[in-house]
């Protein structure tokens, strides 16, 4: 078995990657904190929850994308879906509500961008459009070629990143004007989510052969393998094939995959549907004895005779 180290630090560690959120987290202070008067007055300073989700994202964002993770996750598919899991079904919804509400307001009234994102954050919209291109991503000829092009696949990724945070949006957003449903349509909305990603996965974790020649053929490996380390570090390497780091059988490493895909979106999706359930009944509640004051004071009434 090779170890990761042949590939030299660049392609473990991605430095100019790690340098490049540490700035984004530099101008997120700076703009949230120093400087929040001079792009609006009237602006909300910035709470501890925000500022811990927006490190907490950063730092996820370079261990999913920067650390020796996303090497191997052209190793190892199992690896490349927990990536993918955790990028588009973990950390959007963190974002949507680190960011603060004027900050947000700030970008999205922008007029080359408002119309757009106005529709594509309509809760059908966005459901639809998000499922839909996860899922001809995994389609294998579409994958494979993504997986091989540079410049397919940062944009592929970030339209997925892009449509993972229109999906989050209609029930994570704090913008008043943004709430379109509450209660048990935001519980429907969730359960919709867990169907449309589960074709997917199911197509991955019951495919009787290993689906994508990016994982499987060494020619191709190879071509998704200068994606993320440098010529000359994979010319130096001599290697001919995943298998030398990877013991594990590809078909197995393939179910494992969708396997862990599903699990970790049974488990995200399970706690925010939680957080939506009680908040539901806790404002059911409230209107309630909104609406019916006098009952609660016979209530009162009857305890002290």
């Amino acid at each position: 078995m090779l170890t990761l180290d042949i590939f030299g630090f660049r392609a473990l560690w991605s430095p100019y990657f790690g340098c490049s959120l540490i700035i984004i987290g530099i101008l997120y202070f700076l703009v949230t904190g120093k400087l929040r008067s001079s792009f609006k007055r009237d602006s909300e300073a910035l709470t501890a929850k925000q500022a811990f989700l927006f490190i907490t994202v950063l730092i996820l964002l370079y261990a999913l994308k920067g650390s020796p993770i996303d090497l191997l996750g052209h190793i190892m598919f199992s690896v490349h879906m927990t990536q993918m899991a955790v990028l588009f079904l973990v950390i959007p919804p963190m974002l949507i509500v680190a960011i603060p509400a004027w900050l947000w307001r700030s970008m999205i009234n922008w007029k080359p961008i408002k119309g757009v994102f106005h529709f594509l954050t309509k809760p059908l919209i966005a459901l639809f459009v998000f499922n839909a291109t996860f899922s001809f991503y995994h389609i294998p000829a579409i994958f494979d070629s993504i997986k091989m092009n540079m410049v397919l696949h940062a944009g592929y990724t970030v339209l997925l990143f892009i449509t993972s945070i229109c999906m989050w949006w209609p029930i994570m957003n704090k913008l008043e004007e943004y709430q379109q449903f509450y209660g048990i349509k935001r519980i429907g909305y969730i359960f919709a989510n867990g169907m449309l990603l589960t074709p997917a996965c199911g197509l991955i974790i019951f495919a009787g052969h290993p689906m994508y020649e990016t994982y499987s053929n060494p020619v191709h490996w190879m071509s998704a393998m200068k994606l993320c380390v440098p010529p000359d570090a994979l010319a130096n390497a001599s290697i001919t094939g995943p298998e030398l780091f990877n013991t594990m059988p590809l078909l197995e490493d393939q179910r494992t995959g969708g396997v862990i895909m599903k699990i970790i979106q049974e488990i995200v999706f399970g706690i925010v549907l939680a957080q939506i359930f009680f908040s539901w009944a806790r404002e059911e509640r409230k209107s309630e004895l909104d609406l019916n004051p006098v009952g609660k004071t016979d209530m009162m009434g009857s305890s002290t005779k």
